[in-house]
């Protein structure tokens, strides 16, 4: 058994901790207040004990190591991003897809046999992309003709291999209206796991990718319909949050939506051309 960390051991040191808030704030425009110290500490013991170094500051120590630094950054990342998410999450935005946004741009596209592109650009575990497959799902059962893709990006690898999975504990499921569960989910065999996935039509259109906001350029198609840029610029410097959501919008067709989280609403005043439809909802 090992024995207890030591105080030493399980705090950083103010050098060290500053040296990671640096690096994830370069790498990712996250700042990490000395209010995020204790969660940080925490969330880096197992990875401390799983590459046997004595402690925290031992890892910051090492953690730029030209051998594994990138392998190390992928890792950190990981445990420093938040990755709350539900299915429906500020369920407004859905229903402003469906109703307003979904048949402003079918019109737009002149043709039956539009094929729409929607991309999530911090999709977490997935279930903002596979909540928008529901309901464009359920506009085409219902007559609407088009056809659609979903692209979920996201920064975390760990997040990104769950979304790939699309298996979810069935607690999660309170915020899906019952028909969508019926539709959309299947059980697993064995009850006693309380699982449920995100049924194959919906696994084929919605993929995944890892992509950092923070890039000087995205892999991504630049007619985009609709982009959900959802309660992660909160996180970023002002001046940062001006040049993602510039980008982003470099990635819409025009008359393209780009919907923010509520705490996000004022973000468009420094991004020219980007025109205020609702609160959270921008359009070019």
């Amino acid at each position: 058994m090992m024995p207890a960390l030591q105080d030493t051991a399980v705090h950083l040191s103010d050098r060290h901790f500053r040296t990671i808030a640096e690096l994830i704030e370069s790498q990712v425009g996250i700042k990490l207040p000395q209010g995020k110290r204790l969660m940080l500490e925490g969330r880096l013991h197992k990875r401390v004990r799983a590459l046997n170094f004595s402690g925290l500051n031992e890892y910051v120590e090492n953690l730029f190591e030209v051998d594994h630094f990138e392998t190390e950054l992928t890792h950190l990342i990981d445990v420093v991003t938040t990755n709350k998410t539900d299915f429906f999450r500020e369920p407004q935005h859905f229903t402003f897809m469906r109703d307003v946004a979904v048949p402003a741009l079918l019109r737009s596209h002149g043709r039956k046999d539009a094929n729409l592109k929607i991309w999530s650009s911090a999709s977490s575990t997935g279930m903002e992309a596979y909540t928008t497959a529901m309901v464009l799902d359920d506009m085409a059962r219902n007559g609407s003709r088009f056809q659609y893709r979903i692209l979920g990006t996201d920064i975390s690898t760990a997040v990104l291999r769950l979304a790939r999975t699309a298996i979810y504990t069935r607690d999660v499921l309170a915020p899906v209206p019952e028909p969508f569960v019926k539709r959309y989910f299947s059980s697993s065999r064995d009850k006693s796991r309380g699982e449920v996935r995100i049924i194959p039509e919906l696994r084929r259109v919605t993929h995944f990718m890892r992509m950092n906001l923070m890039d000087k350029s995205y892999p991504v198609d630049r007619d985009v319909d609709i982009i959900f840029c959802r309660n992660v610029l909160i996180y970023f410097e002002r001046e940062t949050q001006r040049k993602v959501v510039e980008q982003l919008c470099g990635h819409l067709r025009p008359g393209g939506y780009l919907l923010v989280g509520h705490s996000e609403s004022m973000i468009h005043s420094a991004v020219p051309g980007l025109k205020q439809v609702q609160p959270t909802i921008f359009q070019v």
